[in-house]
């Protein structure tokens, strides 16, 4: 394989990288399922007091019935929570032994799976929800299973800061990763694209059956839009699905094992964690993270990130290890004030321009970085900034005033279907008037998704 270079982004020099070491955490006394999709309407399968074990199903998607959403864990019903509108917000389990037999799902050997129907493979994701785990291009949905996909894009490098590195992912996991991959190419009419980086090419090197491509370079070489744009560019009647290598390893898992799988790889890095505890965590889904937070985090107030801490959703303590996120990150919540701080030479302020002396040389140390905007709102100025950290095809100043203007044909026309809210990330941190550059192409994408293309 011959690398794709990326020269356009940016690696955040952030503090607080993970051990390359990976910990087992034990199973909680109570779990919790989510409702973690925008858009989707849950309808509950499960009453308090009821008996679940891992696999049970505890709600489906209205639009789609026979996508379901499992429990992780053996136990009882302890609470149902809704949300604003009655809609369903979590389902609490107390975990423990129970007399029910968990659900068996058909397993079939690596290479049987080569064998296996298209309908066979999308009837088990359904079941186990595990079909959640794919995005359906456009629009990064989840994917319809009546419409089979041009082709399957496998991320095998996010570069964003203290995502699961695959060399750790893949520790023994060989064997789950290759069914993962064979299950996938029943699933598509097209080739499985496989992208990994360029430095880890020798994992790859024996997978076989899918399209294998290498990509070196800065954040976000690792994002799958910037992939799907070099290997072979859609188009926007296209339909596309992308997946990460580390949630392939679950789907193969599921299918070597017939067994639900209820654990989860995660990183929990940042300069908000205690050095001693930034590390990989394989934790049961729906821990709460007070229980995996509570003795690691560092003194002061912290804002918890669930995902990277470019694209992530900040949580409370009250919340619990995802299902679908394979990260958690945690930074210093930046309150402090700076009396006259535009004054300073800004030795001490990290900054991607010239306009600190820290601009000329700190891309070569780490910087603790909070949250922090040091500046505030002003009205967007057209200057070609984001052009030099989005490596595609797109001017994204006129793609942004065409969002904000709700120009969707106008956005369609630059580009704005290729895309994902991700890939306009680094926009936002960079950004001298504080725009949230990735919400607001996520709010054109719903516009485009509402009105139809």
């Amino acid at each position: 394989m011959t690398p794709t270079k990326i020269k356009k982004g940016l690696d955040i020099p952030i503090a607080g990288e993970p051990a390359q070491e990976i910990i087992e955490l034990s199973e909680p006394k109570q779990v919790a399922a989510y409702q973690e999709f925008d858009g989707l309407k849950a309808k509950l399968l499960v009453k308090e007091g009821d008996i679940v074990s891992p696999g049970t199903p505890l709600f489906l998607d209205k639009k789609r019935p026979q996508l379901q959403f499992c429990a992780p864990v053996s136990g009882t019903i302890a609470a149902i929570e809704y949300g604003a509108r009655r809609a369903l917000h979590r389902v609490l389990i107390d975990t423990g032994a129970v007399d029910a037999a968990p659900p068996e799902f058909p397993s079939r050997g690596v290479d049987d799976l080569l064998g296996a129907s298209r309908s066979d493979i999308l009837e088990l994701l359904l079941a186990s929800g595990l079909l959640s785990l794919f995005k359906q291009r456009p629009f990064s949905r989840i994917p319809d299973p009546e419409v089979t996909p041009r082709a399957i894009h496998v991320n095998g490098m996010n570069t964003a800061p203290f995502t699961p590195a695959l060399r750790i992912a893949l520790q023994g996991q060989e064997p789950a990763f290759q069914a993962g991959l064979n299950a996938l190419t029943r699933l598509t009419d097209g080739a499985v694209h496989l992208s990994v980086a360029a430095a880890d090419t020798d994992l790859v090197q024996n997978v076989k059956h899918v399209e294998k491509h290498a990509f070196s370079g800065p954040h976000p070489a690792g994002n799958s839009s910037v992939h799907i744009f070099n290997i072979d560019p859609m188009q926007p009647t296209d339909i596309l699905w992308t997946v990460k290598a580390i949630d392939v390893i679950r789907i193969g898992s599921l299918l070597l094992t017939g067994t639900y799988p209820g654990t989860r790889l995660i990183t929990l890095a940042g300069p908000g964690v205690r050095e001693s505890e930034r590390r990989y965590y394989r934790a049961t889904i729906g821990t709460p993270l007070t229980e995996l937070l509570g003795s690691r985090l560092e003194e002061g107030e912290q804002r918890i990130i669930k995902g990277d801490v470019l694209s992530g959703r900040a949580v409370s303590l009250d919340g619990h290890v995802s299902a679908i996120e394979s990260a958690i990150t945690v930074i210093p919540e930046g309150r402090e004030q700076h009396f006259m701080g535009w004054l300073s030479p800004g030795i001490n302020k990290f900054s991607v321009s010239r306009t600190h002396i820290s601009g000329w040389n700190g891309l070569k140390k780490k910087w603790k970085l909070s949250t922090s905007l040091n500046g505030s709102y002003r009205p967007m100025v057209v200057t070609g900034l984001y052009d030099k950290y989005v490596p595609l095809n797109i001017m994204t100043d006129f793609l942004v005033r065409a969002v904000l203007a709700h120009d969707t044909d106008e956005a369609i026309s630059l580009g704005i279907l290729e895309t994902d809210p991700e890939d306009f990330a680094l926009c936002s941190f960079v950004c001298p008037s504080k725009m949230d550059v990735a919400g607001i192409i996520r709010q054109g994408l719903n516009e485009i998704e509402k009105e139809g293309i």
